[in-house]
């Protein structure tokens, strides 16, 4: 519960807790407040937690990347699209070299990339057709490390239903739109 959480982190505030504790502490209290649906209170919450980490661990560190992927779900319920993705094309290739390409977070950090790309309004084709690439890719992945009944890879696979759909619904009404004549519009 919420007051818990709060009471929690005063009093590692107070008895001067380890930074490592006050942060998953933090984390414990954006997560408590996601369940009260206080978007803004988790990104602001979000964004300080991620910094901790960056400045306790460095950017390669596991927890490092976990805390970018958290604050890139934040910005996506947010539909701040273009900050999830500028925070994820910096992540996203760190993740791979340190976790590699078969880590589940590497994975989830990918993923919220290629939501990023299709549930943006302001998508380009070619966004869109990154974003389904992107999710067939991560399907593969996903079905031959942890196989088709896994949480993750049915969730990549909604995922890369919704990109497919995106994408197909654009390419109509762009078809369309170059099929009717100017003045008709």
């Amino acid at each position: 519960s919420l007051s818990v959480r709060e009471a929690e982190l005063s009093m590692l505030l107070r008895t001067n807790g380890s930074q490592h504790n006050i942060l998953v502490v933090q984390g414990n209290l954006a997560i408590a407040y996601e369940a009260l649906g206080q978007h803004e209170e988790v990104l602001r919450m979000r964004r300080k937690i991620y910094s901790g980490w960056l400045k306790l661990y460095g950017e390669e560190h596991f927890d490092t990347l976990r805390e970018a992927n958290n604050l890139a779900s934040s910005l996506l319920d947010l539909q701040r699209f273009e900050e999830a993705k500028s925070l994820l094309r910096k992540t996203m290739p760190v993740a791979r070299r340190v976790l590699g390409d078969n880590d589940e977070n590497t994975l989830r950090l990918r993923w919220s990339y290629a939501k990023a790309l299709y549930r943006d309004p302001t998508a380009t084709l070619d966004d869109l057709h990154e974003a389904v690439e992107t999710h067939e890719d991560l399907e593969r992945i996903a079905l031959r490390v942890f196989g088709g009944a896994h949480p993750a890879t049915e969730m990549i696979q909604g995922s890369l239903r919704e990109s497919r759909a995106a994408l197909s619904t654009r390419s109509v009404c762009e078809a369309m739109a170059a099929m009717t004549p100017p003045g008709d519009a």
